[in-house]
């Protein structure tokens, strides 16, 4: 911002207002919470970071990670692969004993809802912990060197501030909740609040048609877009074309973030770090959100590759439990790329792996 035409002491201003406010050094654990309690160490690849998008409806509901992203940029730090876990894997969760936690075997999604409740209370930094161990555990990822909480509630707010996004819809599109204005979709009679029905909604749909080039989504249907996950929807991978459709849209944000338009305008760029002071809690390992910024300003955003992991239903006895990766082997190769900082060649030798419409 100094550098786009914002005085050295609006520069410092704003560094000192967002440096701290959305940290939580809590979220990291191994050599990168060390890190955090010492000297600052510079930023440099490979770095591998977790990201994980939670939608509580109430501040005392435990919160379910309904999108863990991993972004993995390699030692020279030209570019982020980004993948995602879905949120049914079917995992070893591991005890924990500040939330009483017993290890067993679940949906990955559980983990954070289930080691955030303490002492009768929601402690998400300890539930995000619970969480990082259980896919550290299942990936071989020995540690992640930045962390990230994003609540979708406060996140709609950064997309309005940044004006909406561009993106190219890669299918036909209705949306499970909201009406053509964007207004929540009626309730059916016959399925009233107090009832639990899988599509409990009637009436006019937003609908989002397939494109060959970017179209402009405002906030709310951007949003909208990438939370759908019915086949009744139009979407018959389900999760798996939701975690695309989600990686699309980091990307498309982070393009948006970059263009002149916003980096250059110090109101715009202050309307989007009050909305990332209300919906992000980050960990940096010692470094702020800023620096990490800096450190990652050559990354070529068009150059971002989004990666998908197959895999369907995992079933014991005709009961569904959730969901593996398949071929196993597949990902398990793929997270072992990421440990050793080989995803460039993997994805050589994989293509088929990689989203080419993103």
């Amino acid at each position: 911002m100094v550098a786009s035409g914002g005085t050295l002491v609006t520069g410092q201003t704003l560094i000192a207002k967002y440096t701290g406010g959305i940290t939580d050094e809590g979220l990291l654990e191994g050599d990168a919470a060390q890190a955090a309690s010492k000297k600052k160490e510079e930023i440099k690849g490979p770095l591998t970071l977790l990201l994980v998008g939670i939608d509580p409806r109430k501040a005392e509901t435990p919160p379910l990670s309904d999108s863990i992203l991993i972004a993995h940029i390699p030692a020279d730090m030209s570019t982020a692969y980004l993948f995602s876990m879905p949120r049914d894997l079917y995992v070893d969760i591991p005890a924990d004993s500040k939330s009483g936690v017993r290890a067993h075997r679940g949906k990955i999604n559980s983990a954070m809802a289930l080691g955030s409740q303490v002492n009768g209370k929601i402690d998400v930094t300890n539930g995000f912990k619970v969480l990082s161990k259980t896919v550290r555990n299942y990936t071989g990822i020995e540690q992640f060197d930045a962390a990230a909480i994003i609540n979708f509630g406060g996140f709609k707010d950064m997309v309005e501030a940044l004006g909406g996004v561009s993106m190219v819809i890669d299918m036909d599109v209705k949306s499970e909740h909201l009406t053509p204005e964007g207004k929540q979709r009626p309730r059916k009679s016959s399925c009233p609040v107090t009832s639990k029905c899988d599509h409990p909604y009637t009436g006019p749909q937003a609908y989002y048609k397939k494109s060959s080039k970017p179209v402009r989504l405002q906030p709310w249907q951007a949003l909208d877009y990438v939370r759908q996950r019915y086949p009744n929807a139009g979407v018959p991978m389900s999760d798996y074309d939701r975690q695309r459709h989600q990686q699309q849209f980091i990307k498309a944000m982070a393009k948006e973030a970059l263009t002149k338009g916003v980096i250059t305008d110090v109101g715009k760029m202050t309307k989007i770090l009050d909305a990332a002071g209300k919906s992000l809690t980050f960990a940096g390992g010692g470094n702020s959100p800023i620096e990490w910024a800096l450190a990652l300003k050559d990354v070529n955003v068009d150059d971002m590759v989004t990666i998908k992991l197959p895999g369907g239903g995992k079933f014991e006895n005709g009961k569904y439990l959730g969901e593996e990766f398949l071929p196993a082997a597949t990902a398990e190769n793929f997270f072992t790329a990421v440990k050793q900082d080989k995803v460039a060649q993997f994805l050589i030798d994989n293509p088929g792996i990689v989203n080419m419409d993103s």
